[in-house]
């Protein structure tokens, strides 16, 4: 199909635009403005800027603080887009908040995850290209395709040129555990887990290490750190076990509520590294932002010429190539 469309048409919302522009300097298309306005009543409207007619519709928008303005400015770009007739409409969405509402653990509660993917199909999106969801379930979530990146390439590359002799990868809980496995075997190293147990959204319990930190330098990978709170509880756990630095990485920096700097105040944590899916909040001495507009422009270019997305981001190199 990808090869009979026209030409891209990628447009920003207001979430990201930064990244969106790094992605079409990558592509070498332009990136087509949005108009958003206001009106008197609360409502939003928005105005795609460009020419969809029978286009390849891409539309960058993750959902980040203000959530809810993100969400419905996307859906209106989505049902604009389709409006003016675009021939496909593919919603580039490198962080889903609502992923992480992705079970009915309480009684009388919406599973947000699957709500909003709904929305966004019944808007008018054809296909989601997404990043490093919370849970493996939500990408089921969608009864459209969805083309699910993770940021573990980026990440490993920037942890290669370490002395990893020493290394253990620590997932902070058993759900990610998979994740940090694939990590740990990209950089050729041993992978450990915490038990952890959380009582609300900011309070959580971690009770134990599985796995060997004693006297070993530790790379804690999290999907993404927002209060900060399990990061913080595992160095404690790290720090009794014998931990001996600790480099913090996920693939979204929310970092809310004064985590980085909350982190960044550890004196054995020595590096936080995180990707530009979200608009990282503000700079610390001890942040390193990744860019993976590069992977999602290929990715991008990829959906559009009909090839395989998969076939690009999961090969899992041997240790040391």
């Amino acid at each position: 199909m990808g090869p009979l469309l026209r030409e891209i048409a990628v447009f920003a919302g207001s979430a990201h635009p930064e990244l969106a522009a790094e992605m079409c300097a990558q592509l070498g298309v332009p990136l087509h403005p949005v108009r958003v306005t206001r009106f008197a009543n609360d409502c939003l409207e928005v105005q795609l800027q460009a020419n969809c007619r029978e286009r390849d519709v891409f539309l960058v928008q993750p959902l980040v603080t203000p959530v809810q303005e993100n969400l419905v400015e996307l859906l209106l770009m989505i049902d604009a887009a389709r409006g003016a007739s675009a021939s496909r409409i593919t919603v580039v969405m490198p962080h889903y908040a609502y992923a992480r509402s992705d079970k009915k653990d309480v009684p009388r509660i919406s599973i947000g995850g699957r709500l909003i993917a709904d929305l966004m199909v019944a808007a008018g999106a054809g296909r989601v290209l997404a990043m490093t969801l919370h849970s493996p379930q939500v990408h089921g979530f969608f009864s459209v395709p969805v083309d699910h990146l993770h940021a573990l390439r980026e990440l490993a590359d920037h942890f290669r040129s370490l002395d990893l002799s020493n290394t253990t990868v620590v997932s902070p809980d058993l759900g990610n555990a998979k994740e940090a496995a694939a990590f740990a075997r990209r950089l050729g190293v041993p992978v450990a887990a915490g038990a952890k147990q959380r009582y609300a959204d900011d309070r959580v319990s971690i009770s134990a290490v599985i796995g060997e930190v004693a006297d070993r330098d530790v790379i804690v990978l999290d999907d993404e750190i927002a209060k900060g709170s399990t990061v913080l509880e595992l160095i404690d756990r790290l720090r009794d076990a014998g931990a001996r630095c600790i480099r913090v990485a996920c693939t979204h920096g929310l970092f809310s509520a004064g985590a980085l700097e909350r982190i960044g105040a550890q004196p054995d944590v020595l590096e936080i590294v995180c990707t530009n899916t979200v608009p990282v909040p503000d700079a610390h001495p001890k942040l390193t932002v990744l860019s993976i507009a590069p992977a999602l422009a290929q990715a991008v270019q990829r959906i559009h010429d009909g090839e395989s997305v998969s076939a690009l981001f999961d090969v899992v190199p041997a240790p040391g190539s």
